[in-house]
C-alpha cells in the first residue's frame, strides 16, 4: 500500500481531516516529515494504527484508553492478559450504562403509563413525578417483599361505573389516579361505556381504595355488576 496524503489517507480510514490532525495533536498518530517540496504522506503502519483508533473507539474506549491499549500493544513484556483485563473492565462499564439505561426506559414507562393525555399542565403527573422523585433515572427497583406478595395474591377484575366524565381526558386521568394505587395491576376506563376495569390485588387495593381514589379526581364511582 502507498503512502497517502492527509486527504485520501481520511477517506481511506472514513474519518475527516480534522480527525488525522486531532489524532496527531493527541499524540496517538504520528505527523509524517514535510517534505521539502510537496505534502506530508501516511504511510500503512499510520493507517492501521488510525484503524485501529476507530475500531477501539466503537466499542466503547476512551482515547486515553486507546493511547494505555497502544502502548501495551508496543510494550515489549505486555502480556495479553493486560488487555483482557481492560476489556473486561469496559464490558462492566458497559453493563452499568445498560442497567442505568433499563432503569431510565421503566422510569419513563411509569411517567407516560401516569399522564393522563390532556389537560391543563399545571395538573402533569409527569412533572408532578419529576419534582417529587430526585434523580429517577438512577433509582434502583426496591427489592423489599410487599405485603401482598408475602401471602397470597387474591387478584380481582373490579368493574365501576363512572359519573362526571366529559372526554376521553378524563378518563386518562382515572386510569392515572388508579394506577398509582399500591395493588392495582391495571386499570382501563372507557368514557364511551363510563366504566372503568380494575385488575387489582384485594388484600392490597379494596374497592373502597378503588373508589376513594377516583373521587379525588372529582367523579364519582360506584360497584357495577357488568
Amino acid at each position: 500500500m502507498a503512502n497517502l496524503t492527509i486527504g485520501r489517507a481520511a477517506k481511506a480510514a472514513g474519518v475527516r481531516v480534522a480527525t488525522i490532525r486531532f489524532y496527531e495533536r493527541r499524540g496517538l498518530i504520528a505527523q509524517p516529515p514535510k517534505p521539502e517540496s510537496g505534502y506530508r504522506t501516511y504511510p500503512p503502519d499510520t493507517m492501521a494504527r488510525i484503524h485501529f483508533i476507530r475500531q477501539a473507539q466503537e466499542i466503547g474506549f476512551s482515547l486515553a484508553e486507546v493511547a494505555d491499549l497502544l502502548s501495551l500493544r508496543a510494550a515489549p513484556h505486555a502480556d495479553c492478559a493486560d488487555v483482557r483485563g481492560r476489556a473486561i473492565e469496559k464490558r462492566a462499564e458497559v453493563q452499568a450504562k445498560l442497567e442505568q439505561l433499563s432503569r431510565i426506559h421503566a422510569a419513563l414507562d411509569e411517567l407516560i403509563a401516569s399522564c393522563p393525555g390532556g389537560g391543563d399542565v399545571k395538573a402533569c403527573t409527569i412533572l408532578d413525578a419529576m419534582q417529587r422523585k430526585p434523580d429517577i433515572a438512577n433509582t434502583k427497583p426496591s427489592t423489599a417483599t410487599s405485603t401482598s406478595e408475602k401471602g397470597v395474591r387474591e387478584m380481582k377484575t373490579t368493574t365501576l361505573t363512572i359519573k362526571g366524565m366529559h372526554c376521553d381526558g378524563c378518563a386518562r386521568t382515572i386510569e392515572a389516579l388508579l394506577s398509582h394505587i399500591p395493588g392495582v395491576r391495571k386499570a382501563e376506563v372507557s368514557f364511551d361505556e363510563r366504566r372503568a376495569r380494575i385488575l387489582h390485588d384485594q388484600n392490597t387495593a379494596s374497592t373502597t381504595d378503588l373508589t376513594a381514589a377516583i373521587a379525588k379526581g372529582g367523579f364519582t364511582a360506584s360497584a357495577s355488576k357488568t
